[in-house]
């Protein structure tokens, strides 16, 4: 089983992340805030991973930043030598009014292109504009390339769900075990 397990502890936050990433979609998610609760809870129930989180702080950005650090960590914890995966991944989802594709390559490097824009400040009780950041923060934290391109749609609900749930998608597609031996890359190592 490649297991992922981290606690963060700053002035700011106390986070614990366990992700199981041979998992069956098993979800316990409480970081204070519904709505990034339920954009994780999408993210490992379409990745099909086994997802433990819980975060406590003081403010909603410090506790969704740090979340996503500490899974990032936990993903990249779980992936070990990224020997016999895929390594590379992608997802269109469709969510009613909502389309958007989701691609990652887990090489090493960290990087995020995100184009998405909402029209209000909130989805339920998470600020739009914490989104792209906490996406940026996913990659940067867990070194891996991420591209986020929202082809259409006029929900915020339902564009940030799509995201997630493509994000879930792909990932799962990238960690999943092929027919290859050793690291993915033809440089040898990741």
């Amino acid at each position: 089983m490649r297991i992922g397990d981290v606690k963060r502890k700053t002035k700011e936050t106390t986070v614990e992340a366990r992700i199981n990433l041979d998992g069956v979609g098993k979800i316990s998610v409480d970081t204070n805030t519904k709505f990034l609760d339920h954009l994780l809870s999408s993210f490992a129930k379409h990745g099909s991973f086994d997802l433990k989180l819980k975060a406590r702080g003081d403010l909603e950005h410090h506790i969704a930043e740090d979340t996503m650090i500490a899974l990032g960590m936990a993903i990249e914890k779980a992936l070990g030598k990224k020997e016999g995966i895929r390594r590379m991944g992608d997802a269109f989802v469709p969510m009613d009014d909502a389309l958007v594709l989701v691609a990652v390559d887990l090489s090493g490097r960290a990087y995020a292109e995100v184009s998405v824009e909402f029209s209000k400040k909130k989805i339920d009780d998470l600020s739009t504009d914490l989104i792209e950041h906490l996406l940026q923060t996913l990659a940067s934290s867990a070194k891996f390339n991420l591209h986020v391109q929202m082809i259409r749609g006029k929900n915020d609900h339902h564009k940030a769900e799509a995201i997630f749930k493509a994000l879930g998608m792909a990932m799962s597609e990238a960690v999943s075990k092929r027919r290859l031996k050793g690291v993915p890359s033809t440089k040898g190592v990741l």
